[in-house]
């Protein structure tokens, strides 16, 4: 078996400093200066070791640097490389020409975000792919839900497909509030799809007035002199208009007695406050995916989960129920900081309505 792995280097970087997106160098380069940590790598890494310890015959076919090669290096796997990208730099075009020079693979692994799926997608892959997740947005529905997912799904592959949508969002819109995604198209992915993320959805089908409801419920639940930390996402918008504020739209904003107490915040900046006084975390579901942790919301790193005092989950009932019995999921990095949550959650669905609901790692693993 022949597995391809293109890796993008500076997928995720801008999710801990609250840039909310890594696409373009100029984002890339403040995502550094602010302290951003790279961290393909090592995600990818994560994939080729779970990998190799199901199929250790398995061989890794990449780019050479840090597309790649590094990946497979710090893996300690066997690989061949079949590409060496133009210039220090990378960006799309690099990415579409790894794409080409990886097209006879049986299946071509690639890490990074949604951004990346679209670079895929443009190149037109004649083989089968699958997302190992490592940027900032990851919604499409091509992805594994872990790195060590991605790489059980690659060892299991027996080379029945199945289509899987690509979507993204307009970063500079995102920034501004806007919430909306695009389709751009479909790739193929291994048909097994209990390791997949599958497609993020919005809350279109609940009811009008659940959001608002499960914001009464937890402004309600509030304490005096105890900070919370809000997450992006609809539902903690409503928290925000039930307390009379206007939060950022898609990112971490942190109150305390009816007022904000910092906008916007980074994962250091979060971390600082948790350190300094009571916090509690107040994190909305992802609809169709299920996550809790590391999907867009990367300030509540592991050491910020190990700092605050608690998590309150909001979802609404129709959220939950799509799930069809599947877990919520947490994926911050760090298999302790993910096991430490694991069990199960209360998960406030409406005003005096909550219910126990199951959490797990996403590397925890599946059928």
């Amino acid at each position: 078996m022949i597995v391809g792995l293109i890796v993008n280097p500076v997928a995720g970087l801008g999710g801990a400093v609250a840039l909310k997106g890594s696409d373009g160098p100029d984002v890339q380069a403040r995502a550094l200066e602010l302290g951003a940590v790279p961290r393909a790598r090592a995600r990818a890494a994560a994939a080729l070791r779970a990998l190799h310890a199901r199929r250790p015959e398995a061989v890794v076919r990449t780019v050479a640097g840090p597309m790649g090669e590094d990946s497979a290096l710090a893996a300690g796997v066997r690989y061949e490389l079949a590409h060496r990208p133009a210039g220090p730099g990378t960006g799309a075009a690099d990415t579409r020409a790894a794409v080409a020079a990886l097209g006879t693979v049986d299946l071509l692994l690639f890490a990074g975000g949604d951004g990346t799926a679209r670079d895929v997608l443009d190149a037109g892959p004649r083989p089968p792919v699958l997302g190992v997740p490592a940027g900032v947005k990851v919604y499409s529905g091509c992805f594994a839900v872990s790195p060590a997912a991605a790489g059980a799904a690659a060892a299991a592959f027996d080379g029945r497909t199945a289509e899987a949508e690509v979507v993204d969002l307009d970063e500079d819109a995102h920034r501004a509030g806007g919430l909306g995604a695009r389709l751009y198209g479909t790739l193929r992915v291994p048909a097994g799809r209990a390791r997949l993320s599958g497609r993020k959805t919005g809350s279109s089908a609940a009811p009008p007035g659940s959001a608002e409801s499960i914001a009464r419920a937890v402004v309600a639940a509030m304490r005096p002199g105890t900070a919370y930390a809000l997450g992006p996402g609809a539902t903690t918008l409503a928290v925000g208009r039930a307390l009379g504020l206007e939060l950022t739209p898609l990112g971490v904003d942190v109150v305390r007695d009816g007022a904000v107490l910092a906008r916007d915040v980074t994962e250091q900046r979060l971390l600082t406050l948790a350190m300094s006084q009571v916090t509690h975390g107040v994190l909305s579901v992802i609809g169709g995916q299920g996550f809790v942790i590391g999907r867009g919301n990367q300030q509540f790193s592991p050491r910020v989960l190990d700092a605050l005092a608690g998590i309150v989950v909001l979802a609404t009932q129709q959220k939950l129920a799509a799930l069809g019995g599947r877990p919520l999921l947490v994926d911050s990095g760090d298999p302790l900081a993910d096991a430490a949550l694991a069990g199960h959650v209360r998960v406030v669905t409406g005003h005096r309505e909550s219910v126990l609901y199951r959490i797990q790692s996403a590397s925890e693993e599946l059928p």
